[in-house]
């Protein structure tokens, strides 16, 4: 059921913080020299103060009947189910009365609450009841079953971020309990079984899912599919990868340390090369017998003896391949983790590369961070406001929201204050010598 929350203007509650807290305001009418005002709407708190300094006429009055039951059935026709106004207090004013009196012909779809407040104590009131779903959704983010044994939010947006950028696009799913009245859980769905269908323009698209064999079906209940691209383009309206780029870097990696794999290889296995020199015709039978005993040398080290090689004659014994280059594979292989850093825009050390003994992120690659992280929040920040909203309609709330994130900051906070210090310093130097 949903319930819609109604005071008038003195509660001290501007149009602006009503807009924010999901209530409706009705301005009092305030009587200036016989000419109608509306706190809040034509008349602010410095120009209502300036008349009175100036002896104006100032009267006040109730809200007229008309406006009230105007602003009653426009939240009634808008799919409100019932409606709590919480007027100034009975003792004050006769509109509290006026307003008992009008609701009676409602049906008991709107109730009047005289909580004998006024000013910052209805204010107040007013708050608690929109605070109620505040607290409802934080608990709800807190709880929420993510699957896998997992719960809250942020394990679903971890796992949707992921496929976000690993597959160009996140598939999420929001579960609804039996009688369809509460969220049961928040689901990653497998970013493959997702497909768009284009029509005429980017704005005509039909979303589908694959169902393992057969052509892909339309979703049936959008409202309750999560669906993000990462940067789509034209042929690609799913969204691409953020590594789309990195099988061609990841396969000259794996072409350079399989070099140098078989290299190290090479040099734990050596093989060797034993040439007999000599002219006479004993030479091949000596160079047979050399061949014997070097086996028998090198087989009774690989089993850990040692034997020694005794030869006479002009042998030369050189180890195959001692006089190649090693290739140098450091430079190159930067190079491409450059290209891979570049990409995500993430500092290397964070990535487990360092590269320097001394190696920290500096103010300017802070702030490119923080920027980073600005960014993955407005791709984020479209699902988040959708599952906002659906848990308020659900439990009958306003369904306007705003997202607020906490606030990043990546800077050396002792580099600031020094920084800060420094500028003191300097600005009483300043006033010194003046």
């Amino acid at each position: 059921m949903k319930t819609a929350i109604v005071t008038d203007s003195n509660s001290g509650i501007t149009q602006e913080q009503a807009a924010r807290w999901g209530v409706r305001v009705v301005p009092m009418p305030i009587i200036i020299d016989n000419e109608i005002y509306y706190e809040g709407v034509n008349l602010s708190p410095e120009q209502f103060y300036q008349y009175l300094r100036e002896g104006r006429n100032v009267s006040t009055s109730q809200p007229a009947p008309e406006d009230l039951t105007g602003v009653w059935d426009s939240l009634l026709a808008e799919g409100w189910d019932e409606i709590v106004y919480i007027p100034m207090s009975s003792g004050l004013s006769s509109s509290c009365q006026t307003a008992l009196i009008l609701a009676g012909d409602y049906g008991g779809r709107v109730q009047v609450a005289d909580n004998h407040q006024i000013s910052v104590p209805q204010k107040n009131a007013v708050r608690d009841a929109a605070a109620l779903a505040q607290a409802g959704l934080e608990a709800f983010f807190r709880t929420v079953d993510t699957g896998w044994g997992q719960r809250g939010i942020q394990s679903f947006l971890d796992r949707y971020l992921d496929d976000l950028f690993t597959c160009g696009h996140g598939l999420g799913e929001i579960v609804l309990t039996p009688d369809g009245r509460e969220v049961a859980a928040l689901l990653c769905a497998d970013p493959a079984r997702v497909d768009i269908r284009e029509g005429d323009s980017p704005l005509d698209i039909t979303l589908c899912v694959r169902d393992g064999i057969g052509p892909a079906r339309e979703v049936e209940r959008r409202e309750l599919v999560l669906f993000t691209p990462f940067q789509p383009e034209t042929g690609s309206p799913c969204g691409v990868s953020m590594l789309r780029s990195m099988p061609f870097l990841a396969e000259i990696l794996m072409k350079i340390f399989e070099a140098v794999g078989k290299n190290w290889e090479r040099t734990g296995n050596v093989r060797f090369a034993v040439v007999c020199k000599g002219e006479d015709g004993a030479a091949q039978a000596r160079c047979a017998a050399v061949a014997r005993e070097w086996s028998a040398a090198m087989k009774a080290g690989r089993d850990g003896a040692v034997r020694d090689f005794v030869c006479a004659g002009d042998v030369e014994i050189r180890a195959i391949g001692a006089d190649n280059q090693v290739l140098d594979s450091e430079v190159p292989v930067r190079q491409i983790l450059e290209q891979l850093v570049a990409r995500t825009g993430i500092p290397p050390f964070m990535l487990g590369l360092s590269w320097s003994s001394t190696e920290r992120m500096s103010a300017q690659q802070a702030d490119i961070m923080t920027s980073e992280i600005a960014a993955v929040r407005r791709g984020l920040e479209p699902v988040v406001e959708r599952i906002c909203e659906f848990w308020l309609r659900l439990k009958g709330f306003d369904d306007r929201v705003d997202v607020d994130w906490l606030d990043v900051n990546l800077q050396d906070e002792e580099a600031e204050a020094r920084a800060e210090l420094y500028r003191a310093q300097a600005e009483k130097l300043r006033r010194e010598t003046v």
